[in-house]
């Protein structure tokens, strides 16, 4: 792994909204949420598909303008951030989409470097790229466009690029979604490892139990409201904690 920015963010949200139009409905999907998230910690985002999972990533990610409430991340009210000082603060978050969001024109070298192409940073692009390329287990295949790789190779590739911009928070949204299981145990076990080795904070938003299990913490939403908080670590088995959970609901 090279040599990259260690410690976590903290999150702390208060009272956040977020409301969206439908026509002449009026949807919330975040409502009233409060919510913090340790530094270097792992959290499952679980719920139904409309439960406010992606919006809540989004918001925090500052992809989405909450309508309502604070957002802070290491201290910075990322709702307070305008123009360039949002635009550096995305900058400094990773993020993993369930689609991958690779340029099909380009290679996988060239779409890991594409995010910090714009602006003037302290390392070697290319040095840096081939080296994540590598850490996600992809060396050799640098300059392989997305058609030409698998499923699990695509999301590898997305990985190694949120990472460039040296994140100390990872948002991955359905990460192993469009993934077999083998693959997708494989992705997880490197964004667990990532975390390991760095101290990343990273948010996932998942569908699957077995996913959920193998993280920290697991919240679940519905209807874009906080309606259970799970810690994983408290000593019992967290797959048998999840199920437990899963029982009394």
């Amino acid at each position: 792994m090279p040599e990259l920015s260690s410690s976590g963010a903290k999150i702390s949200i208060v009272g956040m909204a977020k409301t969206f139009t439908a026509g002449d409905a009026r949807i919330a999907a975040i409502d009233d949420l409060t919510l913090d998230v340790a530094a270097g910690s792992v959290v499952a985002v679980t719920g139904s598909s409309g439960s406010g999972k992606s919006t809540l990533l989004h918001l925090i990610g500052a992809i989405e303008r909450a309508d309502a409430g604070t957002i802070v991340i290491d201290g910075v009210d990322v709702t307070a951030l305008r123009r360039g000082k949002l635009t550096a603060y995305r900058r400094g978050i990773g993020f993993v989409f369930q689609r991958y969001h690779l340029l099909p024109a380009l290679t996988a070298l060239d779409n890991v470097i594409a995010p910090v192409l714009p602006y003037r940073v302290r390392y070697n692009r290319t040095a840096r790229a081939r080296e994540l390329l590598d850490a996600v287990g992809l060396a050799g295949r640098e300059r392989s466009l997305p058609s030409q790789m698998s499923g699990g190779q695509q999301q590898r590739v997305a990985i190694a690029r949120a990472l460039m911009g040296e994140p100390k928070l990872l948002l991955a949204d359905e990460p192993t979604g469009n993934l077999d299981s083998t693959n997708g145990a494989h992705v997880l076990d490197l964004l667990l490892d990532l975390r390991d080795q760095r101290g990343m904070t990273i948010l996932l938003a998942t569908h699957e139990q077995h996913v959920a299990a193998r993280c920290d913490r697991l919240i679940r939403l519905t209807d874009g409201r906080l309606v259970e908080d799970l810690d994983l670590t408290d000593g019992e088995d967290p797959q048998a904690t999840f199920e437990r959970a899963t029982r009394l609901r």
